[in-house]
């Protein structure tokens, strides 16, 4: 197999779509032999650009160069489900490795054979195999899974086999489109870690922000009907991005001031005949003066999430639990109990009971043995990614709140929804027509709807963007209730989350450690080697020393900000439950004093007493340490 040097080159490029133009003369260079992110808001392009690349479109004009001879490669649409097996699949996506076989079987030529032997080592087609199960094995079949038929895996998993045999046949431009959205975090994770030393051109449309920071060398940046290449990580592209708007606008602004002035004299002289010749000259340097544009980037719609009002803890407690399905046990041996200060995580490998725990906290599926205690007035939101099936296809944004919210006003309901990103233009439309981002938000919106005192997110993050994931994060942190979280976002996770359970071999068990100790353990367990860059490292190890409050690219100001404002949070929740502990002294008190209180409320008292103790003990942990960071940043 020959390999091209890709380098791909975009000159002048215009393409649009139903009348709206996605490209309006857009020129970048891709560098050859690098992986490249390929970055924008949802609705700018990046798809139709891998479709114009591979040449299932044609440009209106401008030009698309990509090496005559250089092989492209992309995960396919639809899943394989044939009945040949995972192994087999993969390895038949190396064509000349395959042909090469088929050849020698039936080749009499000695010279022949001879050529096509020594081709064969040339391509090393000895490690064939080995190659195909460790990508497999990456990407979560053990060597049981990859002898079993591609029918016998849903299509998730079907559409990882896919990706695995892209990635064997290791073509010289490989083009993957969100392949982290079937992907758990442990698949991830390990995608990172193959891009790092893919050896030839890649280009990933991603908004996963660790993938971007870890895997890729450039960015290619879509926007406006433009694009343009910038040099290292996501943060890189970031900073140089902020400093390029920071400088246009001041450029801008000083124009804008120029022009004023000149128009100023303009409008005082051009009346009178001593100063006519120079008002004229003025005139003319105003229309010969290109007017710099403002480069504005409109911002995401806000997520909001009420802080609901203060429960007694626990919220749920679940002792010596057993949940499954048809009478087959998933998970065993639950013990466990969720405050409303929690915010916790779940970890682990899909297919070993993320989604079951979630859904057992959600009220969704009951315990087959033990028992689960639920406050009385637990509200719960649950998002998960399934949903987005279920929304009424033919049904608007505005007739799904409706049929939650029948008494109000029509008025009222557009406000809600125009809080949460539907302008008037999408209010009326169908749920069919509405993007994944957007349906996304209207799913996020109605699960939130009662301000629930636990929220429960099932990979919220598919489909939006970086900046709706950023705007995701920032709600989650400002919102007053008890959270679970699964999610394949590495940034997400670390920022939001300050517990973490490892769901796996029937058990859910803390993890004793950050999200980069967990990157660890699962490089390890699969064998891989860590093969970020030092660089990568890093930046990596920075990003994870930060506030898991706030871990994103932000000023130390903003940081110093978002520290006080939780630490002022886990303040107030102190003081309630002193109060709370107060209230229920009081009332122990008085019953104990007037002998007015039977044995069983005596002792119902008592165990409440005891939970709020221990919770009050937990929020001192949580206050203290975020008083200790918050000094730790005011130092820097």
């Amino acid at each position: 197999m020959r390999y091209v040097a890709s380098m791909i080159s975009i000159q002048n490029l215009a393409f649009s779509i139903g009348g709206k133009p996605l490209f309006t003369d857009a020129s970048a260079t891709v560098p050859p032999r690098t992986t490249v992110g390929v970055i924008g808001r949802n609705g700018c392009g990046k798809s139709t650009l891998f479709k114009l690349i591979r040449g299932e479109l044609t440009p209106d004009g401008g030009d698309i160069e990509v090496p005559r001879q250089a092989r492209i490669g992309g995960v396919a649409q639809e899943a394989p489900a044939s009945d040949v097996s995972l192994l087999d699949t993969v390895l038949a996506a190396d064509e000349e490795r395959a042909d090469l076989l088929r050849r020698a079987e039936t080749e009499m030529d000695p010279n022949e054979i001879a050529n096509i032997q020594t081709r064969l080592a040339d391509i090393e087609a000895h490690s064939a195999e080995a190659r195909a199960s460790s990508i497999l094995q990456g990407l979560g079949f053990d060597s049981v899974a990859q002898a079993r038929a591609c029918s016998e895996f849903s299509g998730g998993w079907r559409m990882r086999v896919a990706l695995a045999a892209v990635l064997f046949s290791a073509p010289d431009l490989l083009l993957l489109d969100e392949p982290t959205n079937y992907l758990d975090l442990e698949g991830t994770v390990w995608l990172e870690n193959f891009l790092t030393r893919y050896p030839h051109t890649c280009l990933i449309i991603s908004h996963d922000r660790d993938l971007l920071n870890r895997s890729v060398k450039g960015v290619l940046h879509c926007y406006d009907g433009q694009m343009t290449y910038y040099t290292g990580g996501y943060d890189a592209f970031d900073a140089a991005r902020r400093a390029k708007l920071e400088q246009q606008v001041a450029m801008k602004r000083k124009q804008d001031e120029q022009r004023a002035h000149i128009q100023s004299f303009v409008d005082r002289f051009k009346a009178k005949a001593s100063k006519a010749r120079q008002a004229q000259s003025r005139m003319k340097m105003l229309e010969r003066m290109q007017p710099i544009a403002a480069i504005s980037e409109n911002a995401v719609a806000e997520f909001s999430f009420k802080t609901p009002e203060d429960l007694p803890p626990p919220l749920i407690t679940v002792s010596d639990g057993q949940i499954g399905y048809d009478g087959t046990p998933v998970l065993s041996k639950l013990n466990f109990r969720i405050d409303q200060e929690d915010r916790i995580a779940l970890l682990g490998a899909n297919g070993e009971g993320k989604s079951t725990l979630s859904k057992l906290i959600a009220g969704k599926l009951p315990l087959m043995e033990g028992e689960t205690i639920r406050s009385k007035k637990l509200r719960i939101g649950y998002f998960a990614q399934h949903q987005l099936d279920e929304l009424r296809s033919e049904e608007s944004a505005l007739q799904h709140l409706t049929a939650l919210r029948p008494d109000e006003t029509p008025a009222k309901l557009r406000a809600r929804l125009g809080a949460a990103g539907f302008g008037a233009d999408l209010v009326d439309l169908a749920a069919k027509r509405l993007s994944g981002g957007q349906k996304a938000r209207l799913l996020m919106m109605l699960a939130t709807l009662d301000i629930p005192h636990l929220l429960i997110l099932d990979e919220p993050t598919n489909h939006l963007d970086i900046e709706s994931r950023d705007a995701l994060m920032h709600a989650l942190n400002d919102y007053g209730g008890a959270i679970i979280l699964v999610s394949h976002d590495p940034h997400l996770v670390e920022a939001v989350a300050d517990r973490l359970w490892l769901v796996g071999g029937g058990q859910v068990n803390n993890f004793d450690g950050d999200m980069s100790d967990y990157r660890k353990l699962l490089l390890g367990q699969r064998g891989v080697p860590d093969r970020a860059t030092k660089e990568q490292k890093a930046t990596a190890k920075a990003g994870n020393s930060k506030s898991k409050q706030q871990r994103s690219a932000a000023p130390v100001k903003k940081s110093l900000s978002t520290l006080k404002a939780e630490a002022k949070k886990c303040e107030e929740r102190l003081e309630k439950l002193n109060r709370m502990l107060k209230t229920i002294d009081n009332k122990l008190g008085d019953g104990l004093q007037k002998g007015m209180m039977s044995a069983t409320e005596l002792e119902r008292i008592s165990i409440k007493r005891a939970e709020v103790v221990e919770a009050v003990d937990r929020a001192e942990t949580l206050w203290m340490a975020a008083l200790e960071q918050l000094e730790q940043t005011s130092a820097v």
